[in-house]
């Protein structure tokens, strides 16, 4: 029986008959696991306290000679992110990232730089050291990017104009095309998210800066309540749906001063 191991971090955990536990992880030498965790329910012992959402962990785990789940073997806390599960609201940005490596990244897809993000922008949420809106919206922009998806906030993207040359101060951002347009190119009548030429520049620098240097940057409240407005329409157009934990997210913050 061969054993594998790796740093990961915990997505979510489902109940597998009477005594056991699937859980998937987000590895950073094989990307997205399932594994089966025997016993997690019965025994008081094994796996006690580890086995906790978004804790980073040293796996140990098995194939065995059939066709099931592989097995976890052993887990080790390397950041148990306390801070994060006592909050409700950290612990809703927490479940919306986690959601979309969940539900976007396939299985056994390597992807260091999403693990690497992933893992940051979680230290940084435990941690309370950037502002969580910031932390949400550079956590999107820059997971969207290493997807494929790019939001472009240099040129328009129809006729590429340098967005040095619009005209507007407020310029359209195309959901479907992922780019803002020009004012002859953005279409007369829609409900296309506009953003201040200000926002832009700030979401391409977020875009392009190495993450251990956001604390940089300040989101005014007109920047974080454009930019949400922007990713809540931008994200899930190209996953494909709205992920739950992006609706209590929702929730949590309708009211609150952006």
């Amino acid at each position: 029986m061969s054993h594998l191991s790796s740093p990961a971090i915990m997505l979510r955990a489902t109940e597998h008959g009477d005594y056991d536990k699937i859980i998937s992880f987000f590895t950073l030498n094989r990307g997205k696991i399932s594994l089966i965790a025997k016993g997690a329910k019965k025994s008081i012992k094994r796996f006690a306290g580890v086995l906790e959402l978004f804790s980073v962990l040293n796996l140990v785990w098995s194939y065995g000679r059939g066709r099931g789940l592989p097995i976890l073997q052993e887990a080790s806390l390397i950041h148990p992110f306390e801070q994060i599960r006592t909050d409700i609201t950290k612990t809703a940005y927490a479940s919306y990232w986690c959601e979309l490596v969940y539900v976007w990244m396939e299985q056994g897809q390597r992807q260091v730089s999403v693990y690497r993000l992933l893992e940051h922008t979680l230290v940084r949420l435990n941690r309370g050291s950037l502002p969580e809106h910031a932390l949400h919206i550079a956590f999107q922009v820059r997971f969207m990017s290493i997807s494929g998806f790019t939001p472009g906030f240099t040129h328009c993207n129809i006729c590429r104009m340098p967005i040095e040359r619009f005209e507007r101060t407020s310029v359209s951002f195309d959901i479907r095309r992922g780019g803002i347009l020009c004012e002859k190119c953005a279409p007369k009548k829609g409900a296309l998210p506009c953003l201040s030429k200000g926002t832009i520049k700030l979401l391409g620098s977020v875009l392009n800066v190495p993450l251990e240097k956001l604390n940089r940057f300040r989101f005014s409240e007109q920047a974080i309540e454009e930019s949400l407005r922007m990713l809540e329409a931008f994200v899930p157009y190209h996953l494909g749906k709205e992920t739950k934990s992006l609706k209590v997210l929702k929730q949590l913050n309708t009211g609150l001063p952006h």
